[in-house]
């Protein structure tokens, strides 16, 4: 787990925002201004996910990282998915990952085709003799300016990514899960408090909730439970790459009552959470990591 120490949230990490900067989607973390706390330096494991096997789709940078370095303290083996412009940041993620005395594997391919979203369940099934915990964290989302000039190409994008892309590797995955097993989807705030600027990101989370309760209602006979982990404003890749001007970023996660934007790294126990035994109890629940904003 992370360090014990009693901080005060508040103070944490910076909240005087983020300068300036843009990048292209996918976004990268050498580009991403100051560099995400993904827990490399303060998380501490105590082997709470010993022999599992977990595969983490947009596992390279961002959230999804968190999570690996977070799994693989707590004695996980970690299967993680990025495109080819990330695989600086995969090879960083996996290397954490292989430090922490587990196996890694990076997966590069395209979620939006169904069937690389198969081969990475078989591939991470075959490497590491099973798969029990799915976390489905790969996303999509670019600042629109209206409705009216939402273009087609980019509305398939975001809903192939952020939503046939789970259904196809959960479909996949769930054959090969057993009682124990854990899906984790990385919905959002946005999901119940949407913004108008991302109104088809927005929609795509709040069809992953309904997802979470159909799906966890469907597994929970079987043993296997689904949850989601309901962020707010965190400072990743995607942020920069999100295409928000100066005064957005400037003020990112400043409206929480926590006052600042979340590190990647403070999300990394809610997922740990519900892949343990501690959340045995715990399914169809939507875990906020919102700085306080009302889900």
């Amino acid at each position: 787990m992370s360090s014990s120490a009693q901080t005060d949230p508040t103070k944490k990490h910076p909240d005087d925002g983020f300068p300036a900067q843009e990048q292209e989607q996918p976004g990268t973390t050498d580009e991403t201004r100051p560099t995400p706390d993904h827990g490399e330096r303060s998380y501490r494991g105590s082997l709470r996910l010993s022999e599992r096997r977990a595969l983490i789709t947009g596992g390279d940078s961002g959230i999804g990282r968190a999570v690996a370095i977070a799994y693989a303290r707590e004695g996980a083996d970690v299967a993680l998915t990025y495109m080819p412009e990330e695989q600086e940041d995969a090879d960083e993620t996996a290397r954490w990952v292989r430090e922490a005395g587990v196996k890694a594997l990076p997966l590069e391919g395209d979620l939006r085709e169904e069937s690389f979203c198969a081969e990475i369940v078989e591939r991470t099934v075959q490497e590491f003799g099973g798969l029990d915990i799915l976390v489905l964290n790969a996303a999509y989302q670019k600042d629109r300016e209206s409705l009216e000039t939402l273009e087609t190409a980019e509305l398939d994008r975001v809903f192939k990514t952020n939503l046939y892309a789970q259904l196809f590797t959960a479909r996949a995955a769930i054959p090969h899960m057993t009682p124990g097993s854990s899906i984790i989807v990385t919905t959002s705030v946005q999901a119940f408090n949407p913004s108008p600027g991302l109104i088809d990101y927005a929609m795509t989370k709040a069809a992953q909730v309904a997802f979470i309760k159909a799906l966890a209602q469907e597994l929970g006979p079987k043993g296997i439970r689904v949850n989601g982990v309901a962020p707010g404003p965190i400072w990743t890749p995607l942020i920069p790459a999100t295409g928000w001007d100066a005064e957005r970023l400037k003020t990112f996660g400043q409206d929480t009552p926590i006052g600042r934007a979340g590190q990647p790294a403070e999300l990394a126990g809610a997922y740990v959470y519900l892949a343990s035994e501690d959340a045995s109890y715990t399914a169809a629940a939507i875990l906020p990591v919102t700085g306080g904003k009302g889900l």
